[in-house]
């Protein structure tokens, strides 16, 4: 398998993409003035507790207050779903367990407390975060506030696994946190460990002394941005080459490297032809199309992508393609190739919540469990915690995907103007009888006056004046109308002018 990392870096914007097989299969951007703040720690103030929610809302000194909910906050909770970095994956470590505890025993309005962020602002609402901190190392994650000891479920020898848990407890300071072994630490040996667990603790120890010289509201740790979080979190052996086209940004990555993964240094190259890296590599239109609702695939069907605000819903069609043998077998391998582009489309614009697949229905049962299979396999690729639920009678699979950010679509556009978010615009036709019904309100004309109407461009390629519509306004006004295109003016907008 070929996987290379592509990195376009700007003093605004830092542009990042993995490709398998040459192929584009994520895809992340952060700009300068607005870097995401999950990862940070901070020392917040609680500015109101609400008992019948259960959470509480913290001012972290940001533009909206953040929310915390009581499971985020028991000290001593042990049996947690950790916020880590998007490709752990617990297999030990259970869902929070239901407390009877109130959020009014816990927390009080104006108490300061130490709260790190897990997921960013995300439509309008506030960062959500959690008492619980979890510090990522390059095969480590440290978690001074829960005792456990855990592995990456991704490592999936037994062998390997009960080897990496005998190494952590016996080097972890007890009464001192947990630890969990990231995907990278498979194969490594105490000495790697050890140097981790040191450099983490130690990290902890400035964090806490800060947190304790400094008053609330104010940020007392920040992540690494993109480019180094990148490397940090997704960069492994199996990846053959880290492209870059900053000379800065390369310097950067090299010294990271060289500090926890020396051994991958020479896989980092500067990018020094004058074409944009993003074109030479093929991403630019990968991104234009990432943005689009509608996605071909190779056999002349298709899939539909619709985000809304509770859910994300992806419809399946065969589109073009008319098969060679029978409905079933058409219906199937349409599905089959869907699932695989789903997939990748869903790692590729980063979505997340509540996903909802509407595969073509079919007849034979079996073919719906060789769907699921292959979706399931698909779905392994992505480093982000997923759950899938078996095909319904109607053909639909409901799945989830942790949601950490805004989505590459959310990320990169804004609502239209137009239709105001809605995707919709009055019809060429909706339009002209409103135009109509403007008319037909107008009084005291003049025999053969001239009425101008002046509308948007595109709506006046379908105005004339020999309408059938404005032909009975004509004769009944007595009145001649004139169609203007006017750019100036919205779609749905019209302005009525007697000469």
């Amino acid at each position: 398998m070929s996987r290379e990392i592509v990195i376009n870096a700007t003093r605004h914007e830092s542009r990042i993409a993995v490709l398998d097989e040459g192929q584009v299969v994520e895809l992340w951007v952060e700009r300068t003035r607005h870097r995401t703040i999950v990862g940070n720690i901070y020392k917040g103030r609680v500015t109101k507790v609400l008992p019948g929610m259960q959470s509480a809302f913290v001012d972290l000194g940001l533009e909206r207050d953040a929310f915390l909910y009581v499971s985020d906050v028991i000290e001593d909770l042990e049996e947690y779903e950790s916020e880590t970095p998007d490709e752990l994956h617990l297999d030990d470590v259970p869902q929070p367990h239901r407390t009877e505890a109130s959020i009014s025993d816990l927390l009080r309005e104006g108490q300061e407390i130490v709260v790190q962020v897990s997921k960013d602002t995300i439509a309008g609402k506030g960062a959500r975060i959690t008492s619980h901190i979890t510090l990522p190392g390059r095969f480590l994650v440290y978690m001074p506030t829960v005792n456990h000891v855990g592995v990456s479920r991704r490592i999936e020898d037994e062998e390997e696994r009960v080897r990496l848990k005998e190494i952590l407890e016996r080097i972890r300071p007890h009464g001192h946190g947990g630890f969990i072994v990231r995907t990278a630490g498979e194969g490594r040996g105490e000495e790697e460990f050890l140097a981790d667990l040191r450099y983490l603790t130690e990290l902890w120890e400035q964090i806490r002394r800060r947190a304790e010289k400094s008053s609330a509201p104010n940020a007392i740790h920040h992540d690494l941005d993109l480019v180094l979080r990148t490397i940090r979190d997704v960069l492994s052996p199996e990846f053959k080459s880290v492209w870059v086209d900053s000379v800065d940004q390369y310097q950067r990555i090299v010294e990271f490297l060289d500090q926890i993964q020396p051994q991958l240094v020479s896989r980092v190259r500067l990018f020094r032809r004058e074409e944009p890296i993003f074109d030479e590599f093929g991403i630019e239109p990968e991104i234009a199309k990432a943005l689009k609702s509608k996605v071909w695939l190779k056999s002349g069907g298709y899939i539909v992508i619709n985000q809304t605000e509770a859910l994300v819903a992806i419809d399946v069609n065969t589109g073009k393609y008319v098969g060679r043998k029978n409905l079933e077998e058409t219906v199937f391998r349409t599905n089959i190739e869907a699932a695989k582009e789903i997939v990748r489309q869903i790692r590729l614009r980063d979505l997340g919540g509540i996903i909802v697949l509407d595969f073509i229905d079919m007849e034979e049962p079996a073919n719906r469990q060789r769907l699921f299979e292959a979706l399931e396999n698909e779905i392994r690729k992505d480093r982000s915690k997923t759950k899938i639920l078996q095909i319904s009678e109607f053909g639909l699979i409901e799945m989830t995907r942790k949601r950490v950010r805004q989505s590459l679509e959310r990320s990169l556009t804004q609502a239209c103007p137009y239709c105001g978010g809605s995707g919709r615009i009055k019809s060429n036709t909706t339009i002209a009888l409103e135009v109509w019904r403007e008319l037909m309100k107008l009084r005291d004309f003049h025999e053969g006056q001239d009425v101008i109407v002046r509308v948007n461009p595109i709506v006046y390629g379908t105005l004339h004046a020999g309408d059938p519509i404005f032909e009975e306004v004509e004769r009944t006004l007595g009145i001649h109308l004139v169609f203007k295109p006017d750019e100036s003016l919205h779609h749905e907008q019209f302005d009525l002018m007697r000469m």
